[in-house]
């Protein structure tokens, strides 16, 4: 079974053909974070325009990639939820629009169910359940994939996503958007217990997430020294930094999958192609005899594949939508 999977709920118009859920047959994005580079983070208003104007192109070289015609897609998978509202408009238009004139079945993807089954393509042996962290620009979670279409949240963040707090961080020090990749390379030349930096916890809530304490207490330190004129190792700052999202990223997904018995666990999303997560999830998981799943690096940040291949188990499920399909910024994933 073909499925055409389209996503734009941020600033990457893409699309992909995935065969049976795990057999990528084309992805292709086309990635706007130079333009949106000029102003430091995404702006929302030229990211709409921008999937505006790429979104029939990027289909169509999706399904020439495949060796594809409209004719042998099974069905259209679409990012319908949460993201960027007028992004998201336009891949759902654009998919309804198919879909009618096809006749295909339409089917709409969660944004986070979708970085989820990342993870089926770049390893096709995982199956549920299993517990997976997501953790991208706009999302921190820790979830109970209790099947491919059901889930359950035991923790997210009450404030920064893990993604927004590396980009504030970096734009702090003077770092360009997007600024994780650019933190993950000068924390591999620093030193990373160069700065005592704080773990948040948040009362209450042993998986939850709290990110924004951490932010400011590296903002505070950049500031403070600058107004003292004093010189800062960003490099030891970005090492200290990383490790210290690290650990507390991996320590409550570890302490999750430890009381919940779960002895496999995935890290998805944009932020998951981050080294030091990575490397120290890796090192726990073994630490812990647990099984660790990661998606390949390409399919980490935003992509059609990763849309496509949840629309094949959500396919399955039963899961069905007709013209009247709507966008949403804001949704959870057991609403879904």
């Amino acid at each position: 079974m073909k499925i055409l999977g389209i996503e734009s709920s941020c600033d990457e118009t893409a699309a992909a053909v995935v065969e049976n859920g795990k057999a990528v047959l084309s992805n292709v994005v086309a990635s706007q974070i130079d333009e949106h580079k000029l102003y430091g983070g995404v702006v929302p208003e030229i990211a709409s325009r921008r999937h505006c104007e790429n979104i029939h192109t990027v289909v169509t070289n999706a399904l020439c990639e495949a060796d594809c015609s409209l004719e042998d897609i099974d069905a259209i998978a679409v990012t319908y939820a949460p993201g960027l509202i007028g992004a998201l408009l336009v891949g759902v238009s654009f998919a309804k629009g198919l879909a009618m004139d096809t006749g295909l079945p339409l089917i709409p993807v969660h944004h986070i169910s979708g970085h989820i089954a990342a993870n089926y393509i770049s390893n096709p042996s995982l199956k549920p359940p299993y517990l997976a962290l997501v953790v991208s620009g706009g999302h921190s979670h820790i979830i109970e994939v209790l099947d491919y279409t059901k889930y359950r949240i035991l923790g997210r963040t009450r404030d920064d996503a893990a993604g927004e707090c590396f980009d504030k961080v970096a734009r702090t020090i003077g770092y360009p958007y997007p600024g994780g990749k650019s933190i993950d390379e000068a924390s591999l030349r620093g030193d990373p217990n160069a700065y005592p930096l704080p773990h948040p916890h948040v009362a209450g809530s042993e998986y939850d997430f709290s990110f924004s304490g951490l932010k400011t207490a590296v903002i505070n330190l950049v500031h403070n020294a600058s107004q003292k004129g004093e010189q800062l190792s960003f490099d030891d700052l970005c090492a200290s930094f990383q490790k210290t999202i690290s650990e507390i990223l991996i320590s409550k997904t570890i302490k999750a999958a430890s009381n919940l018995k779960y002895k496999t666990i995935a890290v998805s999303g944009g932020v998951s192609a981050n080294s030091g997560i990575r490397s120290l999830l890796s090192d726990e998981c073994k630490k812990h005899g647990f099984e660790f799943f990661c998606p390949e690096l390409k399919y980490c940040g935003d992509n059609g594949a990763m849309i496509a291949s949840q629309g094949y188990f959500d396919f399955l499920a039963g899961k069905r939508a007709d013209e009247s399909l709507n966008a949403a910024a804001t949704m959870s994933i057991t609403e879904n």
